[in-house]
């Protein structure tokens, strides 16, 4: 055999050329990685998540990364090995970096390759996609602070409010990762080599091998019913209205990749139901809990943060949307395409923000509240920025920034939207 392989890839990983040695090294044939693949795909996922960036900083700053670590063989077996990394400069050094060059030989020992804590923490985030609970975290802060704003009486009860934060959390956990198995059962991962790493395309845990397909089921499940607790109990104390709720969020989440529904392959379907579970019934739900009302004020002051919510999902399909409509994931932007989505995308941000300005006249609480009319139209200035960024880069990969932006976007007025409620409502 010959026990030396290289393989060159992207900036962001992806096999650009496997030599000979490659295809008998790793079991892989040329043909089904370049241009398909990501080289994350021969190392144990734990060694990804702790050392690979690591490895690539050093390499681009150093000239050279030496190491001796464990990849993984196309059957599943582990390989020792000794791996030297280089930056290449496909355009010449003066035009930058453009990729990386890895240099593998078989080593004829076992190497083992600690793996830390803070690891393990961190692969429960990725499998979970944790970062992206602001979603849901912000519409209950808003909920909260309306519901902290009319109990004048002193009534607000902090426990029962955390708890229904647990509950929607842990919904949208369970959600996320169910959403995963579905996308890995029906082929929607693996079709999918142009995502953007941390923001689009799942959270790749099994394709790194941080969680088996049916582990991946179980926890979902797992979630869910941490989730079902919660809202039993809250049901228990404060009505059965609460859980009620919370099975409509949970449908919503669940079916929006699950079959026979599979709500995102039904252009705009999905986009909608997103809107809505992560948004005014998250704000409906909570409300319910600490005020034991179902207000139409709770319902509608939830649009503007799911409007926001379904622009971050939105602008998550645009690197998705080839790979997507070969597996009959027809959302919006497989539908519409990317240049008429960039205009999709400024109709949800205009609704977020009539949504808010119907907050601001309508609802007796905030109606005058001038900070909260001042975050409104932040959000709406921040967006249109966004809005001219997109037009520039849909088709590029700096468009990452975009969803990054997106994301900050959201969390950045569900939290101001919901400080001035707290703090200048009344």
């Amino acid at each position: 055999m010959n026990s030396k392989s290289v393989i060159t890839c992207d900036m962001e990983g992806i096999i650009e050329t496997f030599s000979d040695g490659a295809e008998k090294i790793f079991g892989y044939k040329a043909e089904e990685v370049v241009g398909k693949k990501r080289v994350s795909m021969f190392s144990p996922g734990e060694i990804v998540l702790q050392n690979v960036a690591m490895w690539l900083k050093e390499a681009s700053t150093k000239g050279e990364y030496l190491t001796e670590t464990q990849f993984v063989h196309k059957d599943g077996h582990k390989i020792n090995a000794n791996i030297r990394i280089t930056p290449t400069f496909a355009n010449g050094k003066e035009n930058g970096q453009t990729g990386y060059c890895g240099v593998t030989e078989i080593l004829e020992k076992d190497v083992h390759v600690p793996i830390k804590f803070s690891t393990k923490l961190i692969k429960g985030l990725a499998i979970t996609r944790l970062p992206f609970i602001s979603a849901v975290i912000m519409p209950a802060l808003i909920a909260g602070a309306l519901a902290a704003l009319n109990l004048s009486d002193g009534s607000f009860n902090s426990f029962h409010f955390i708890l229904s934060i647990f509950g929607v959390v842990f919904l949208h956990l369970g959600s996320n990762v169910l959403n995963d198995y579905f996308d890995v059962k029906d082929g929607t991962d693996e079709a999918n080599n142009e995502y953007f790493l941390q923001f689009s395309g799942g959270s790749r845990a099994i394709e790194l091998g941080l969680i088996t397909l049916e582990g991946t089921k179980r926890l979902g499940w797992l979630l869910v019913a941490a989730a079902a607790s919660i809202g039993a109990y809250l049901a228990y104390v404060t009505g059965v209205k609460a859980l009620a709720i919370g099975l409509a969020g949970l449908f919503l989440g669940y079916f929006y990749t699950a079959p026979p529904l599979r709500l995102v392959a039904r252009r705009g379907l999905g986009e909608l139901a997103i809107s809505l579970a992560f948004g005014p019934l998250v704000t409906l739900g909570v409300y319910y809990v600490l005020t034991q009302e179902l207000s139409l004020a709770a319902f509608m002051i939830g649009l503007a943060p799911g409007f926001l919510t379904a622009n971050i999902l939105l602008i998550n399909e645009f690197p998705d949307a080839k790979s997507d409509a070969t597996t009959g994931k027809n959302h919006l932007v497989v539908t519409y395409g990317k240049k008429k989505s960039i205009g999709i995308y400024f109709i949800i941000l205009l609704l977020s923000f009539l949504a808010n300005i119907y907050a601001y006249f309508y609802i007796s609480s905030i109606n005058g509240n001038m900070v909260f009319l001042g975050v409104s139209i932040f959000s709406l200035l921040f967006g249109l920025k966004l809005v001219t960024d997109i037009k520039k880069n849909f088709a590029s990969r700096t468009l990452v920034k975009s969803n990054i932006n997106t994301i900050a976007l959201s969390a950045l007025t569900g939290l101001a939207m919901a400080a001035s409620i707290y703090f200048f409502g009344g």
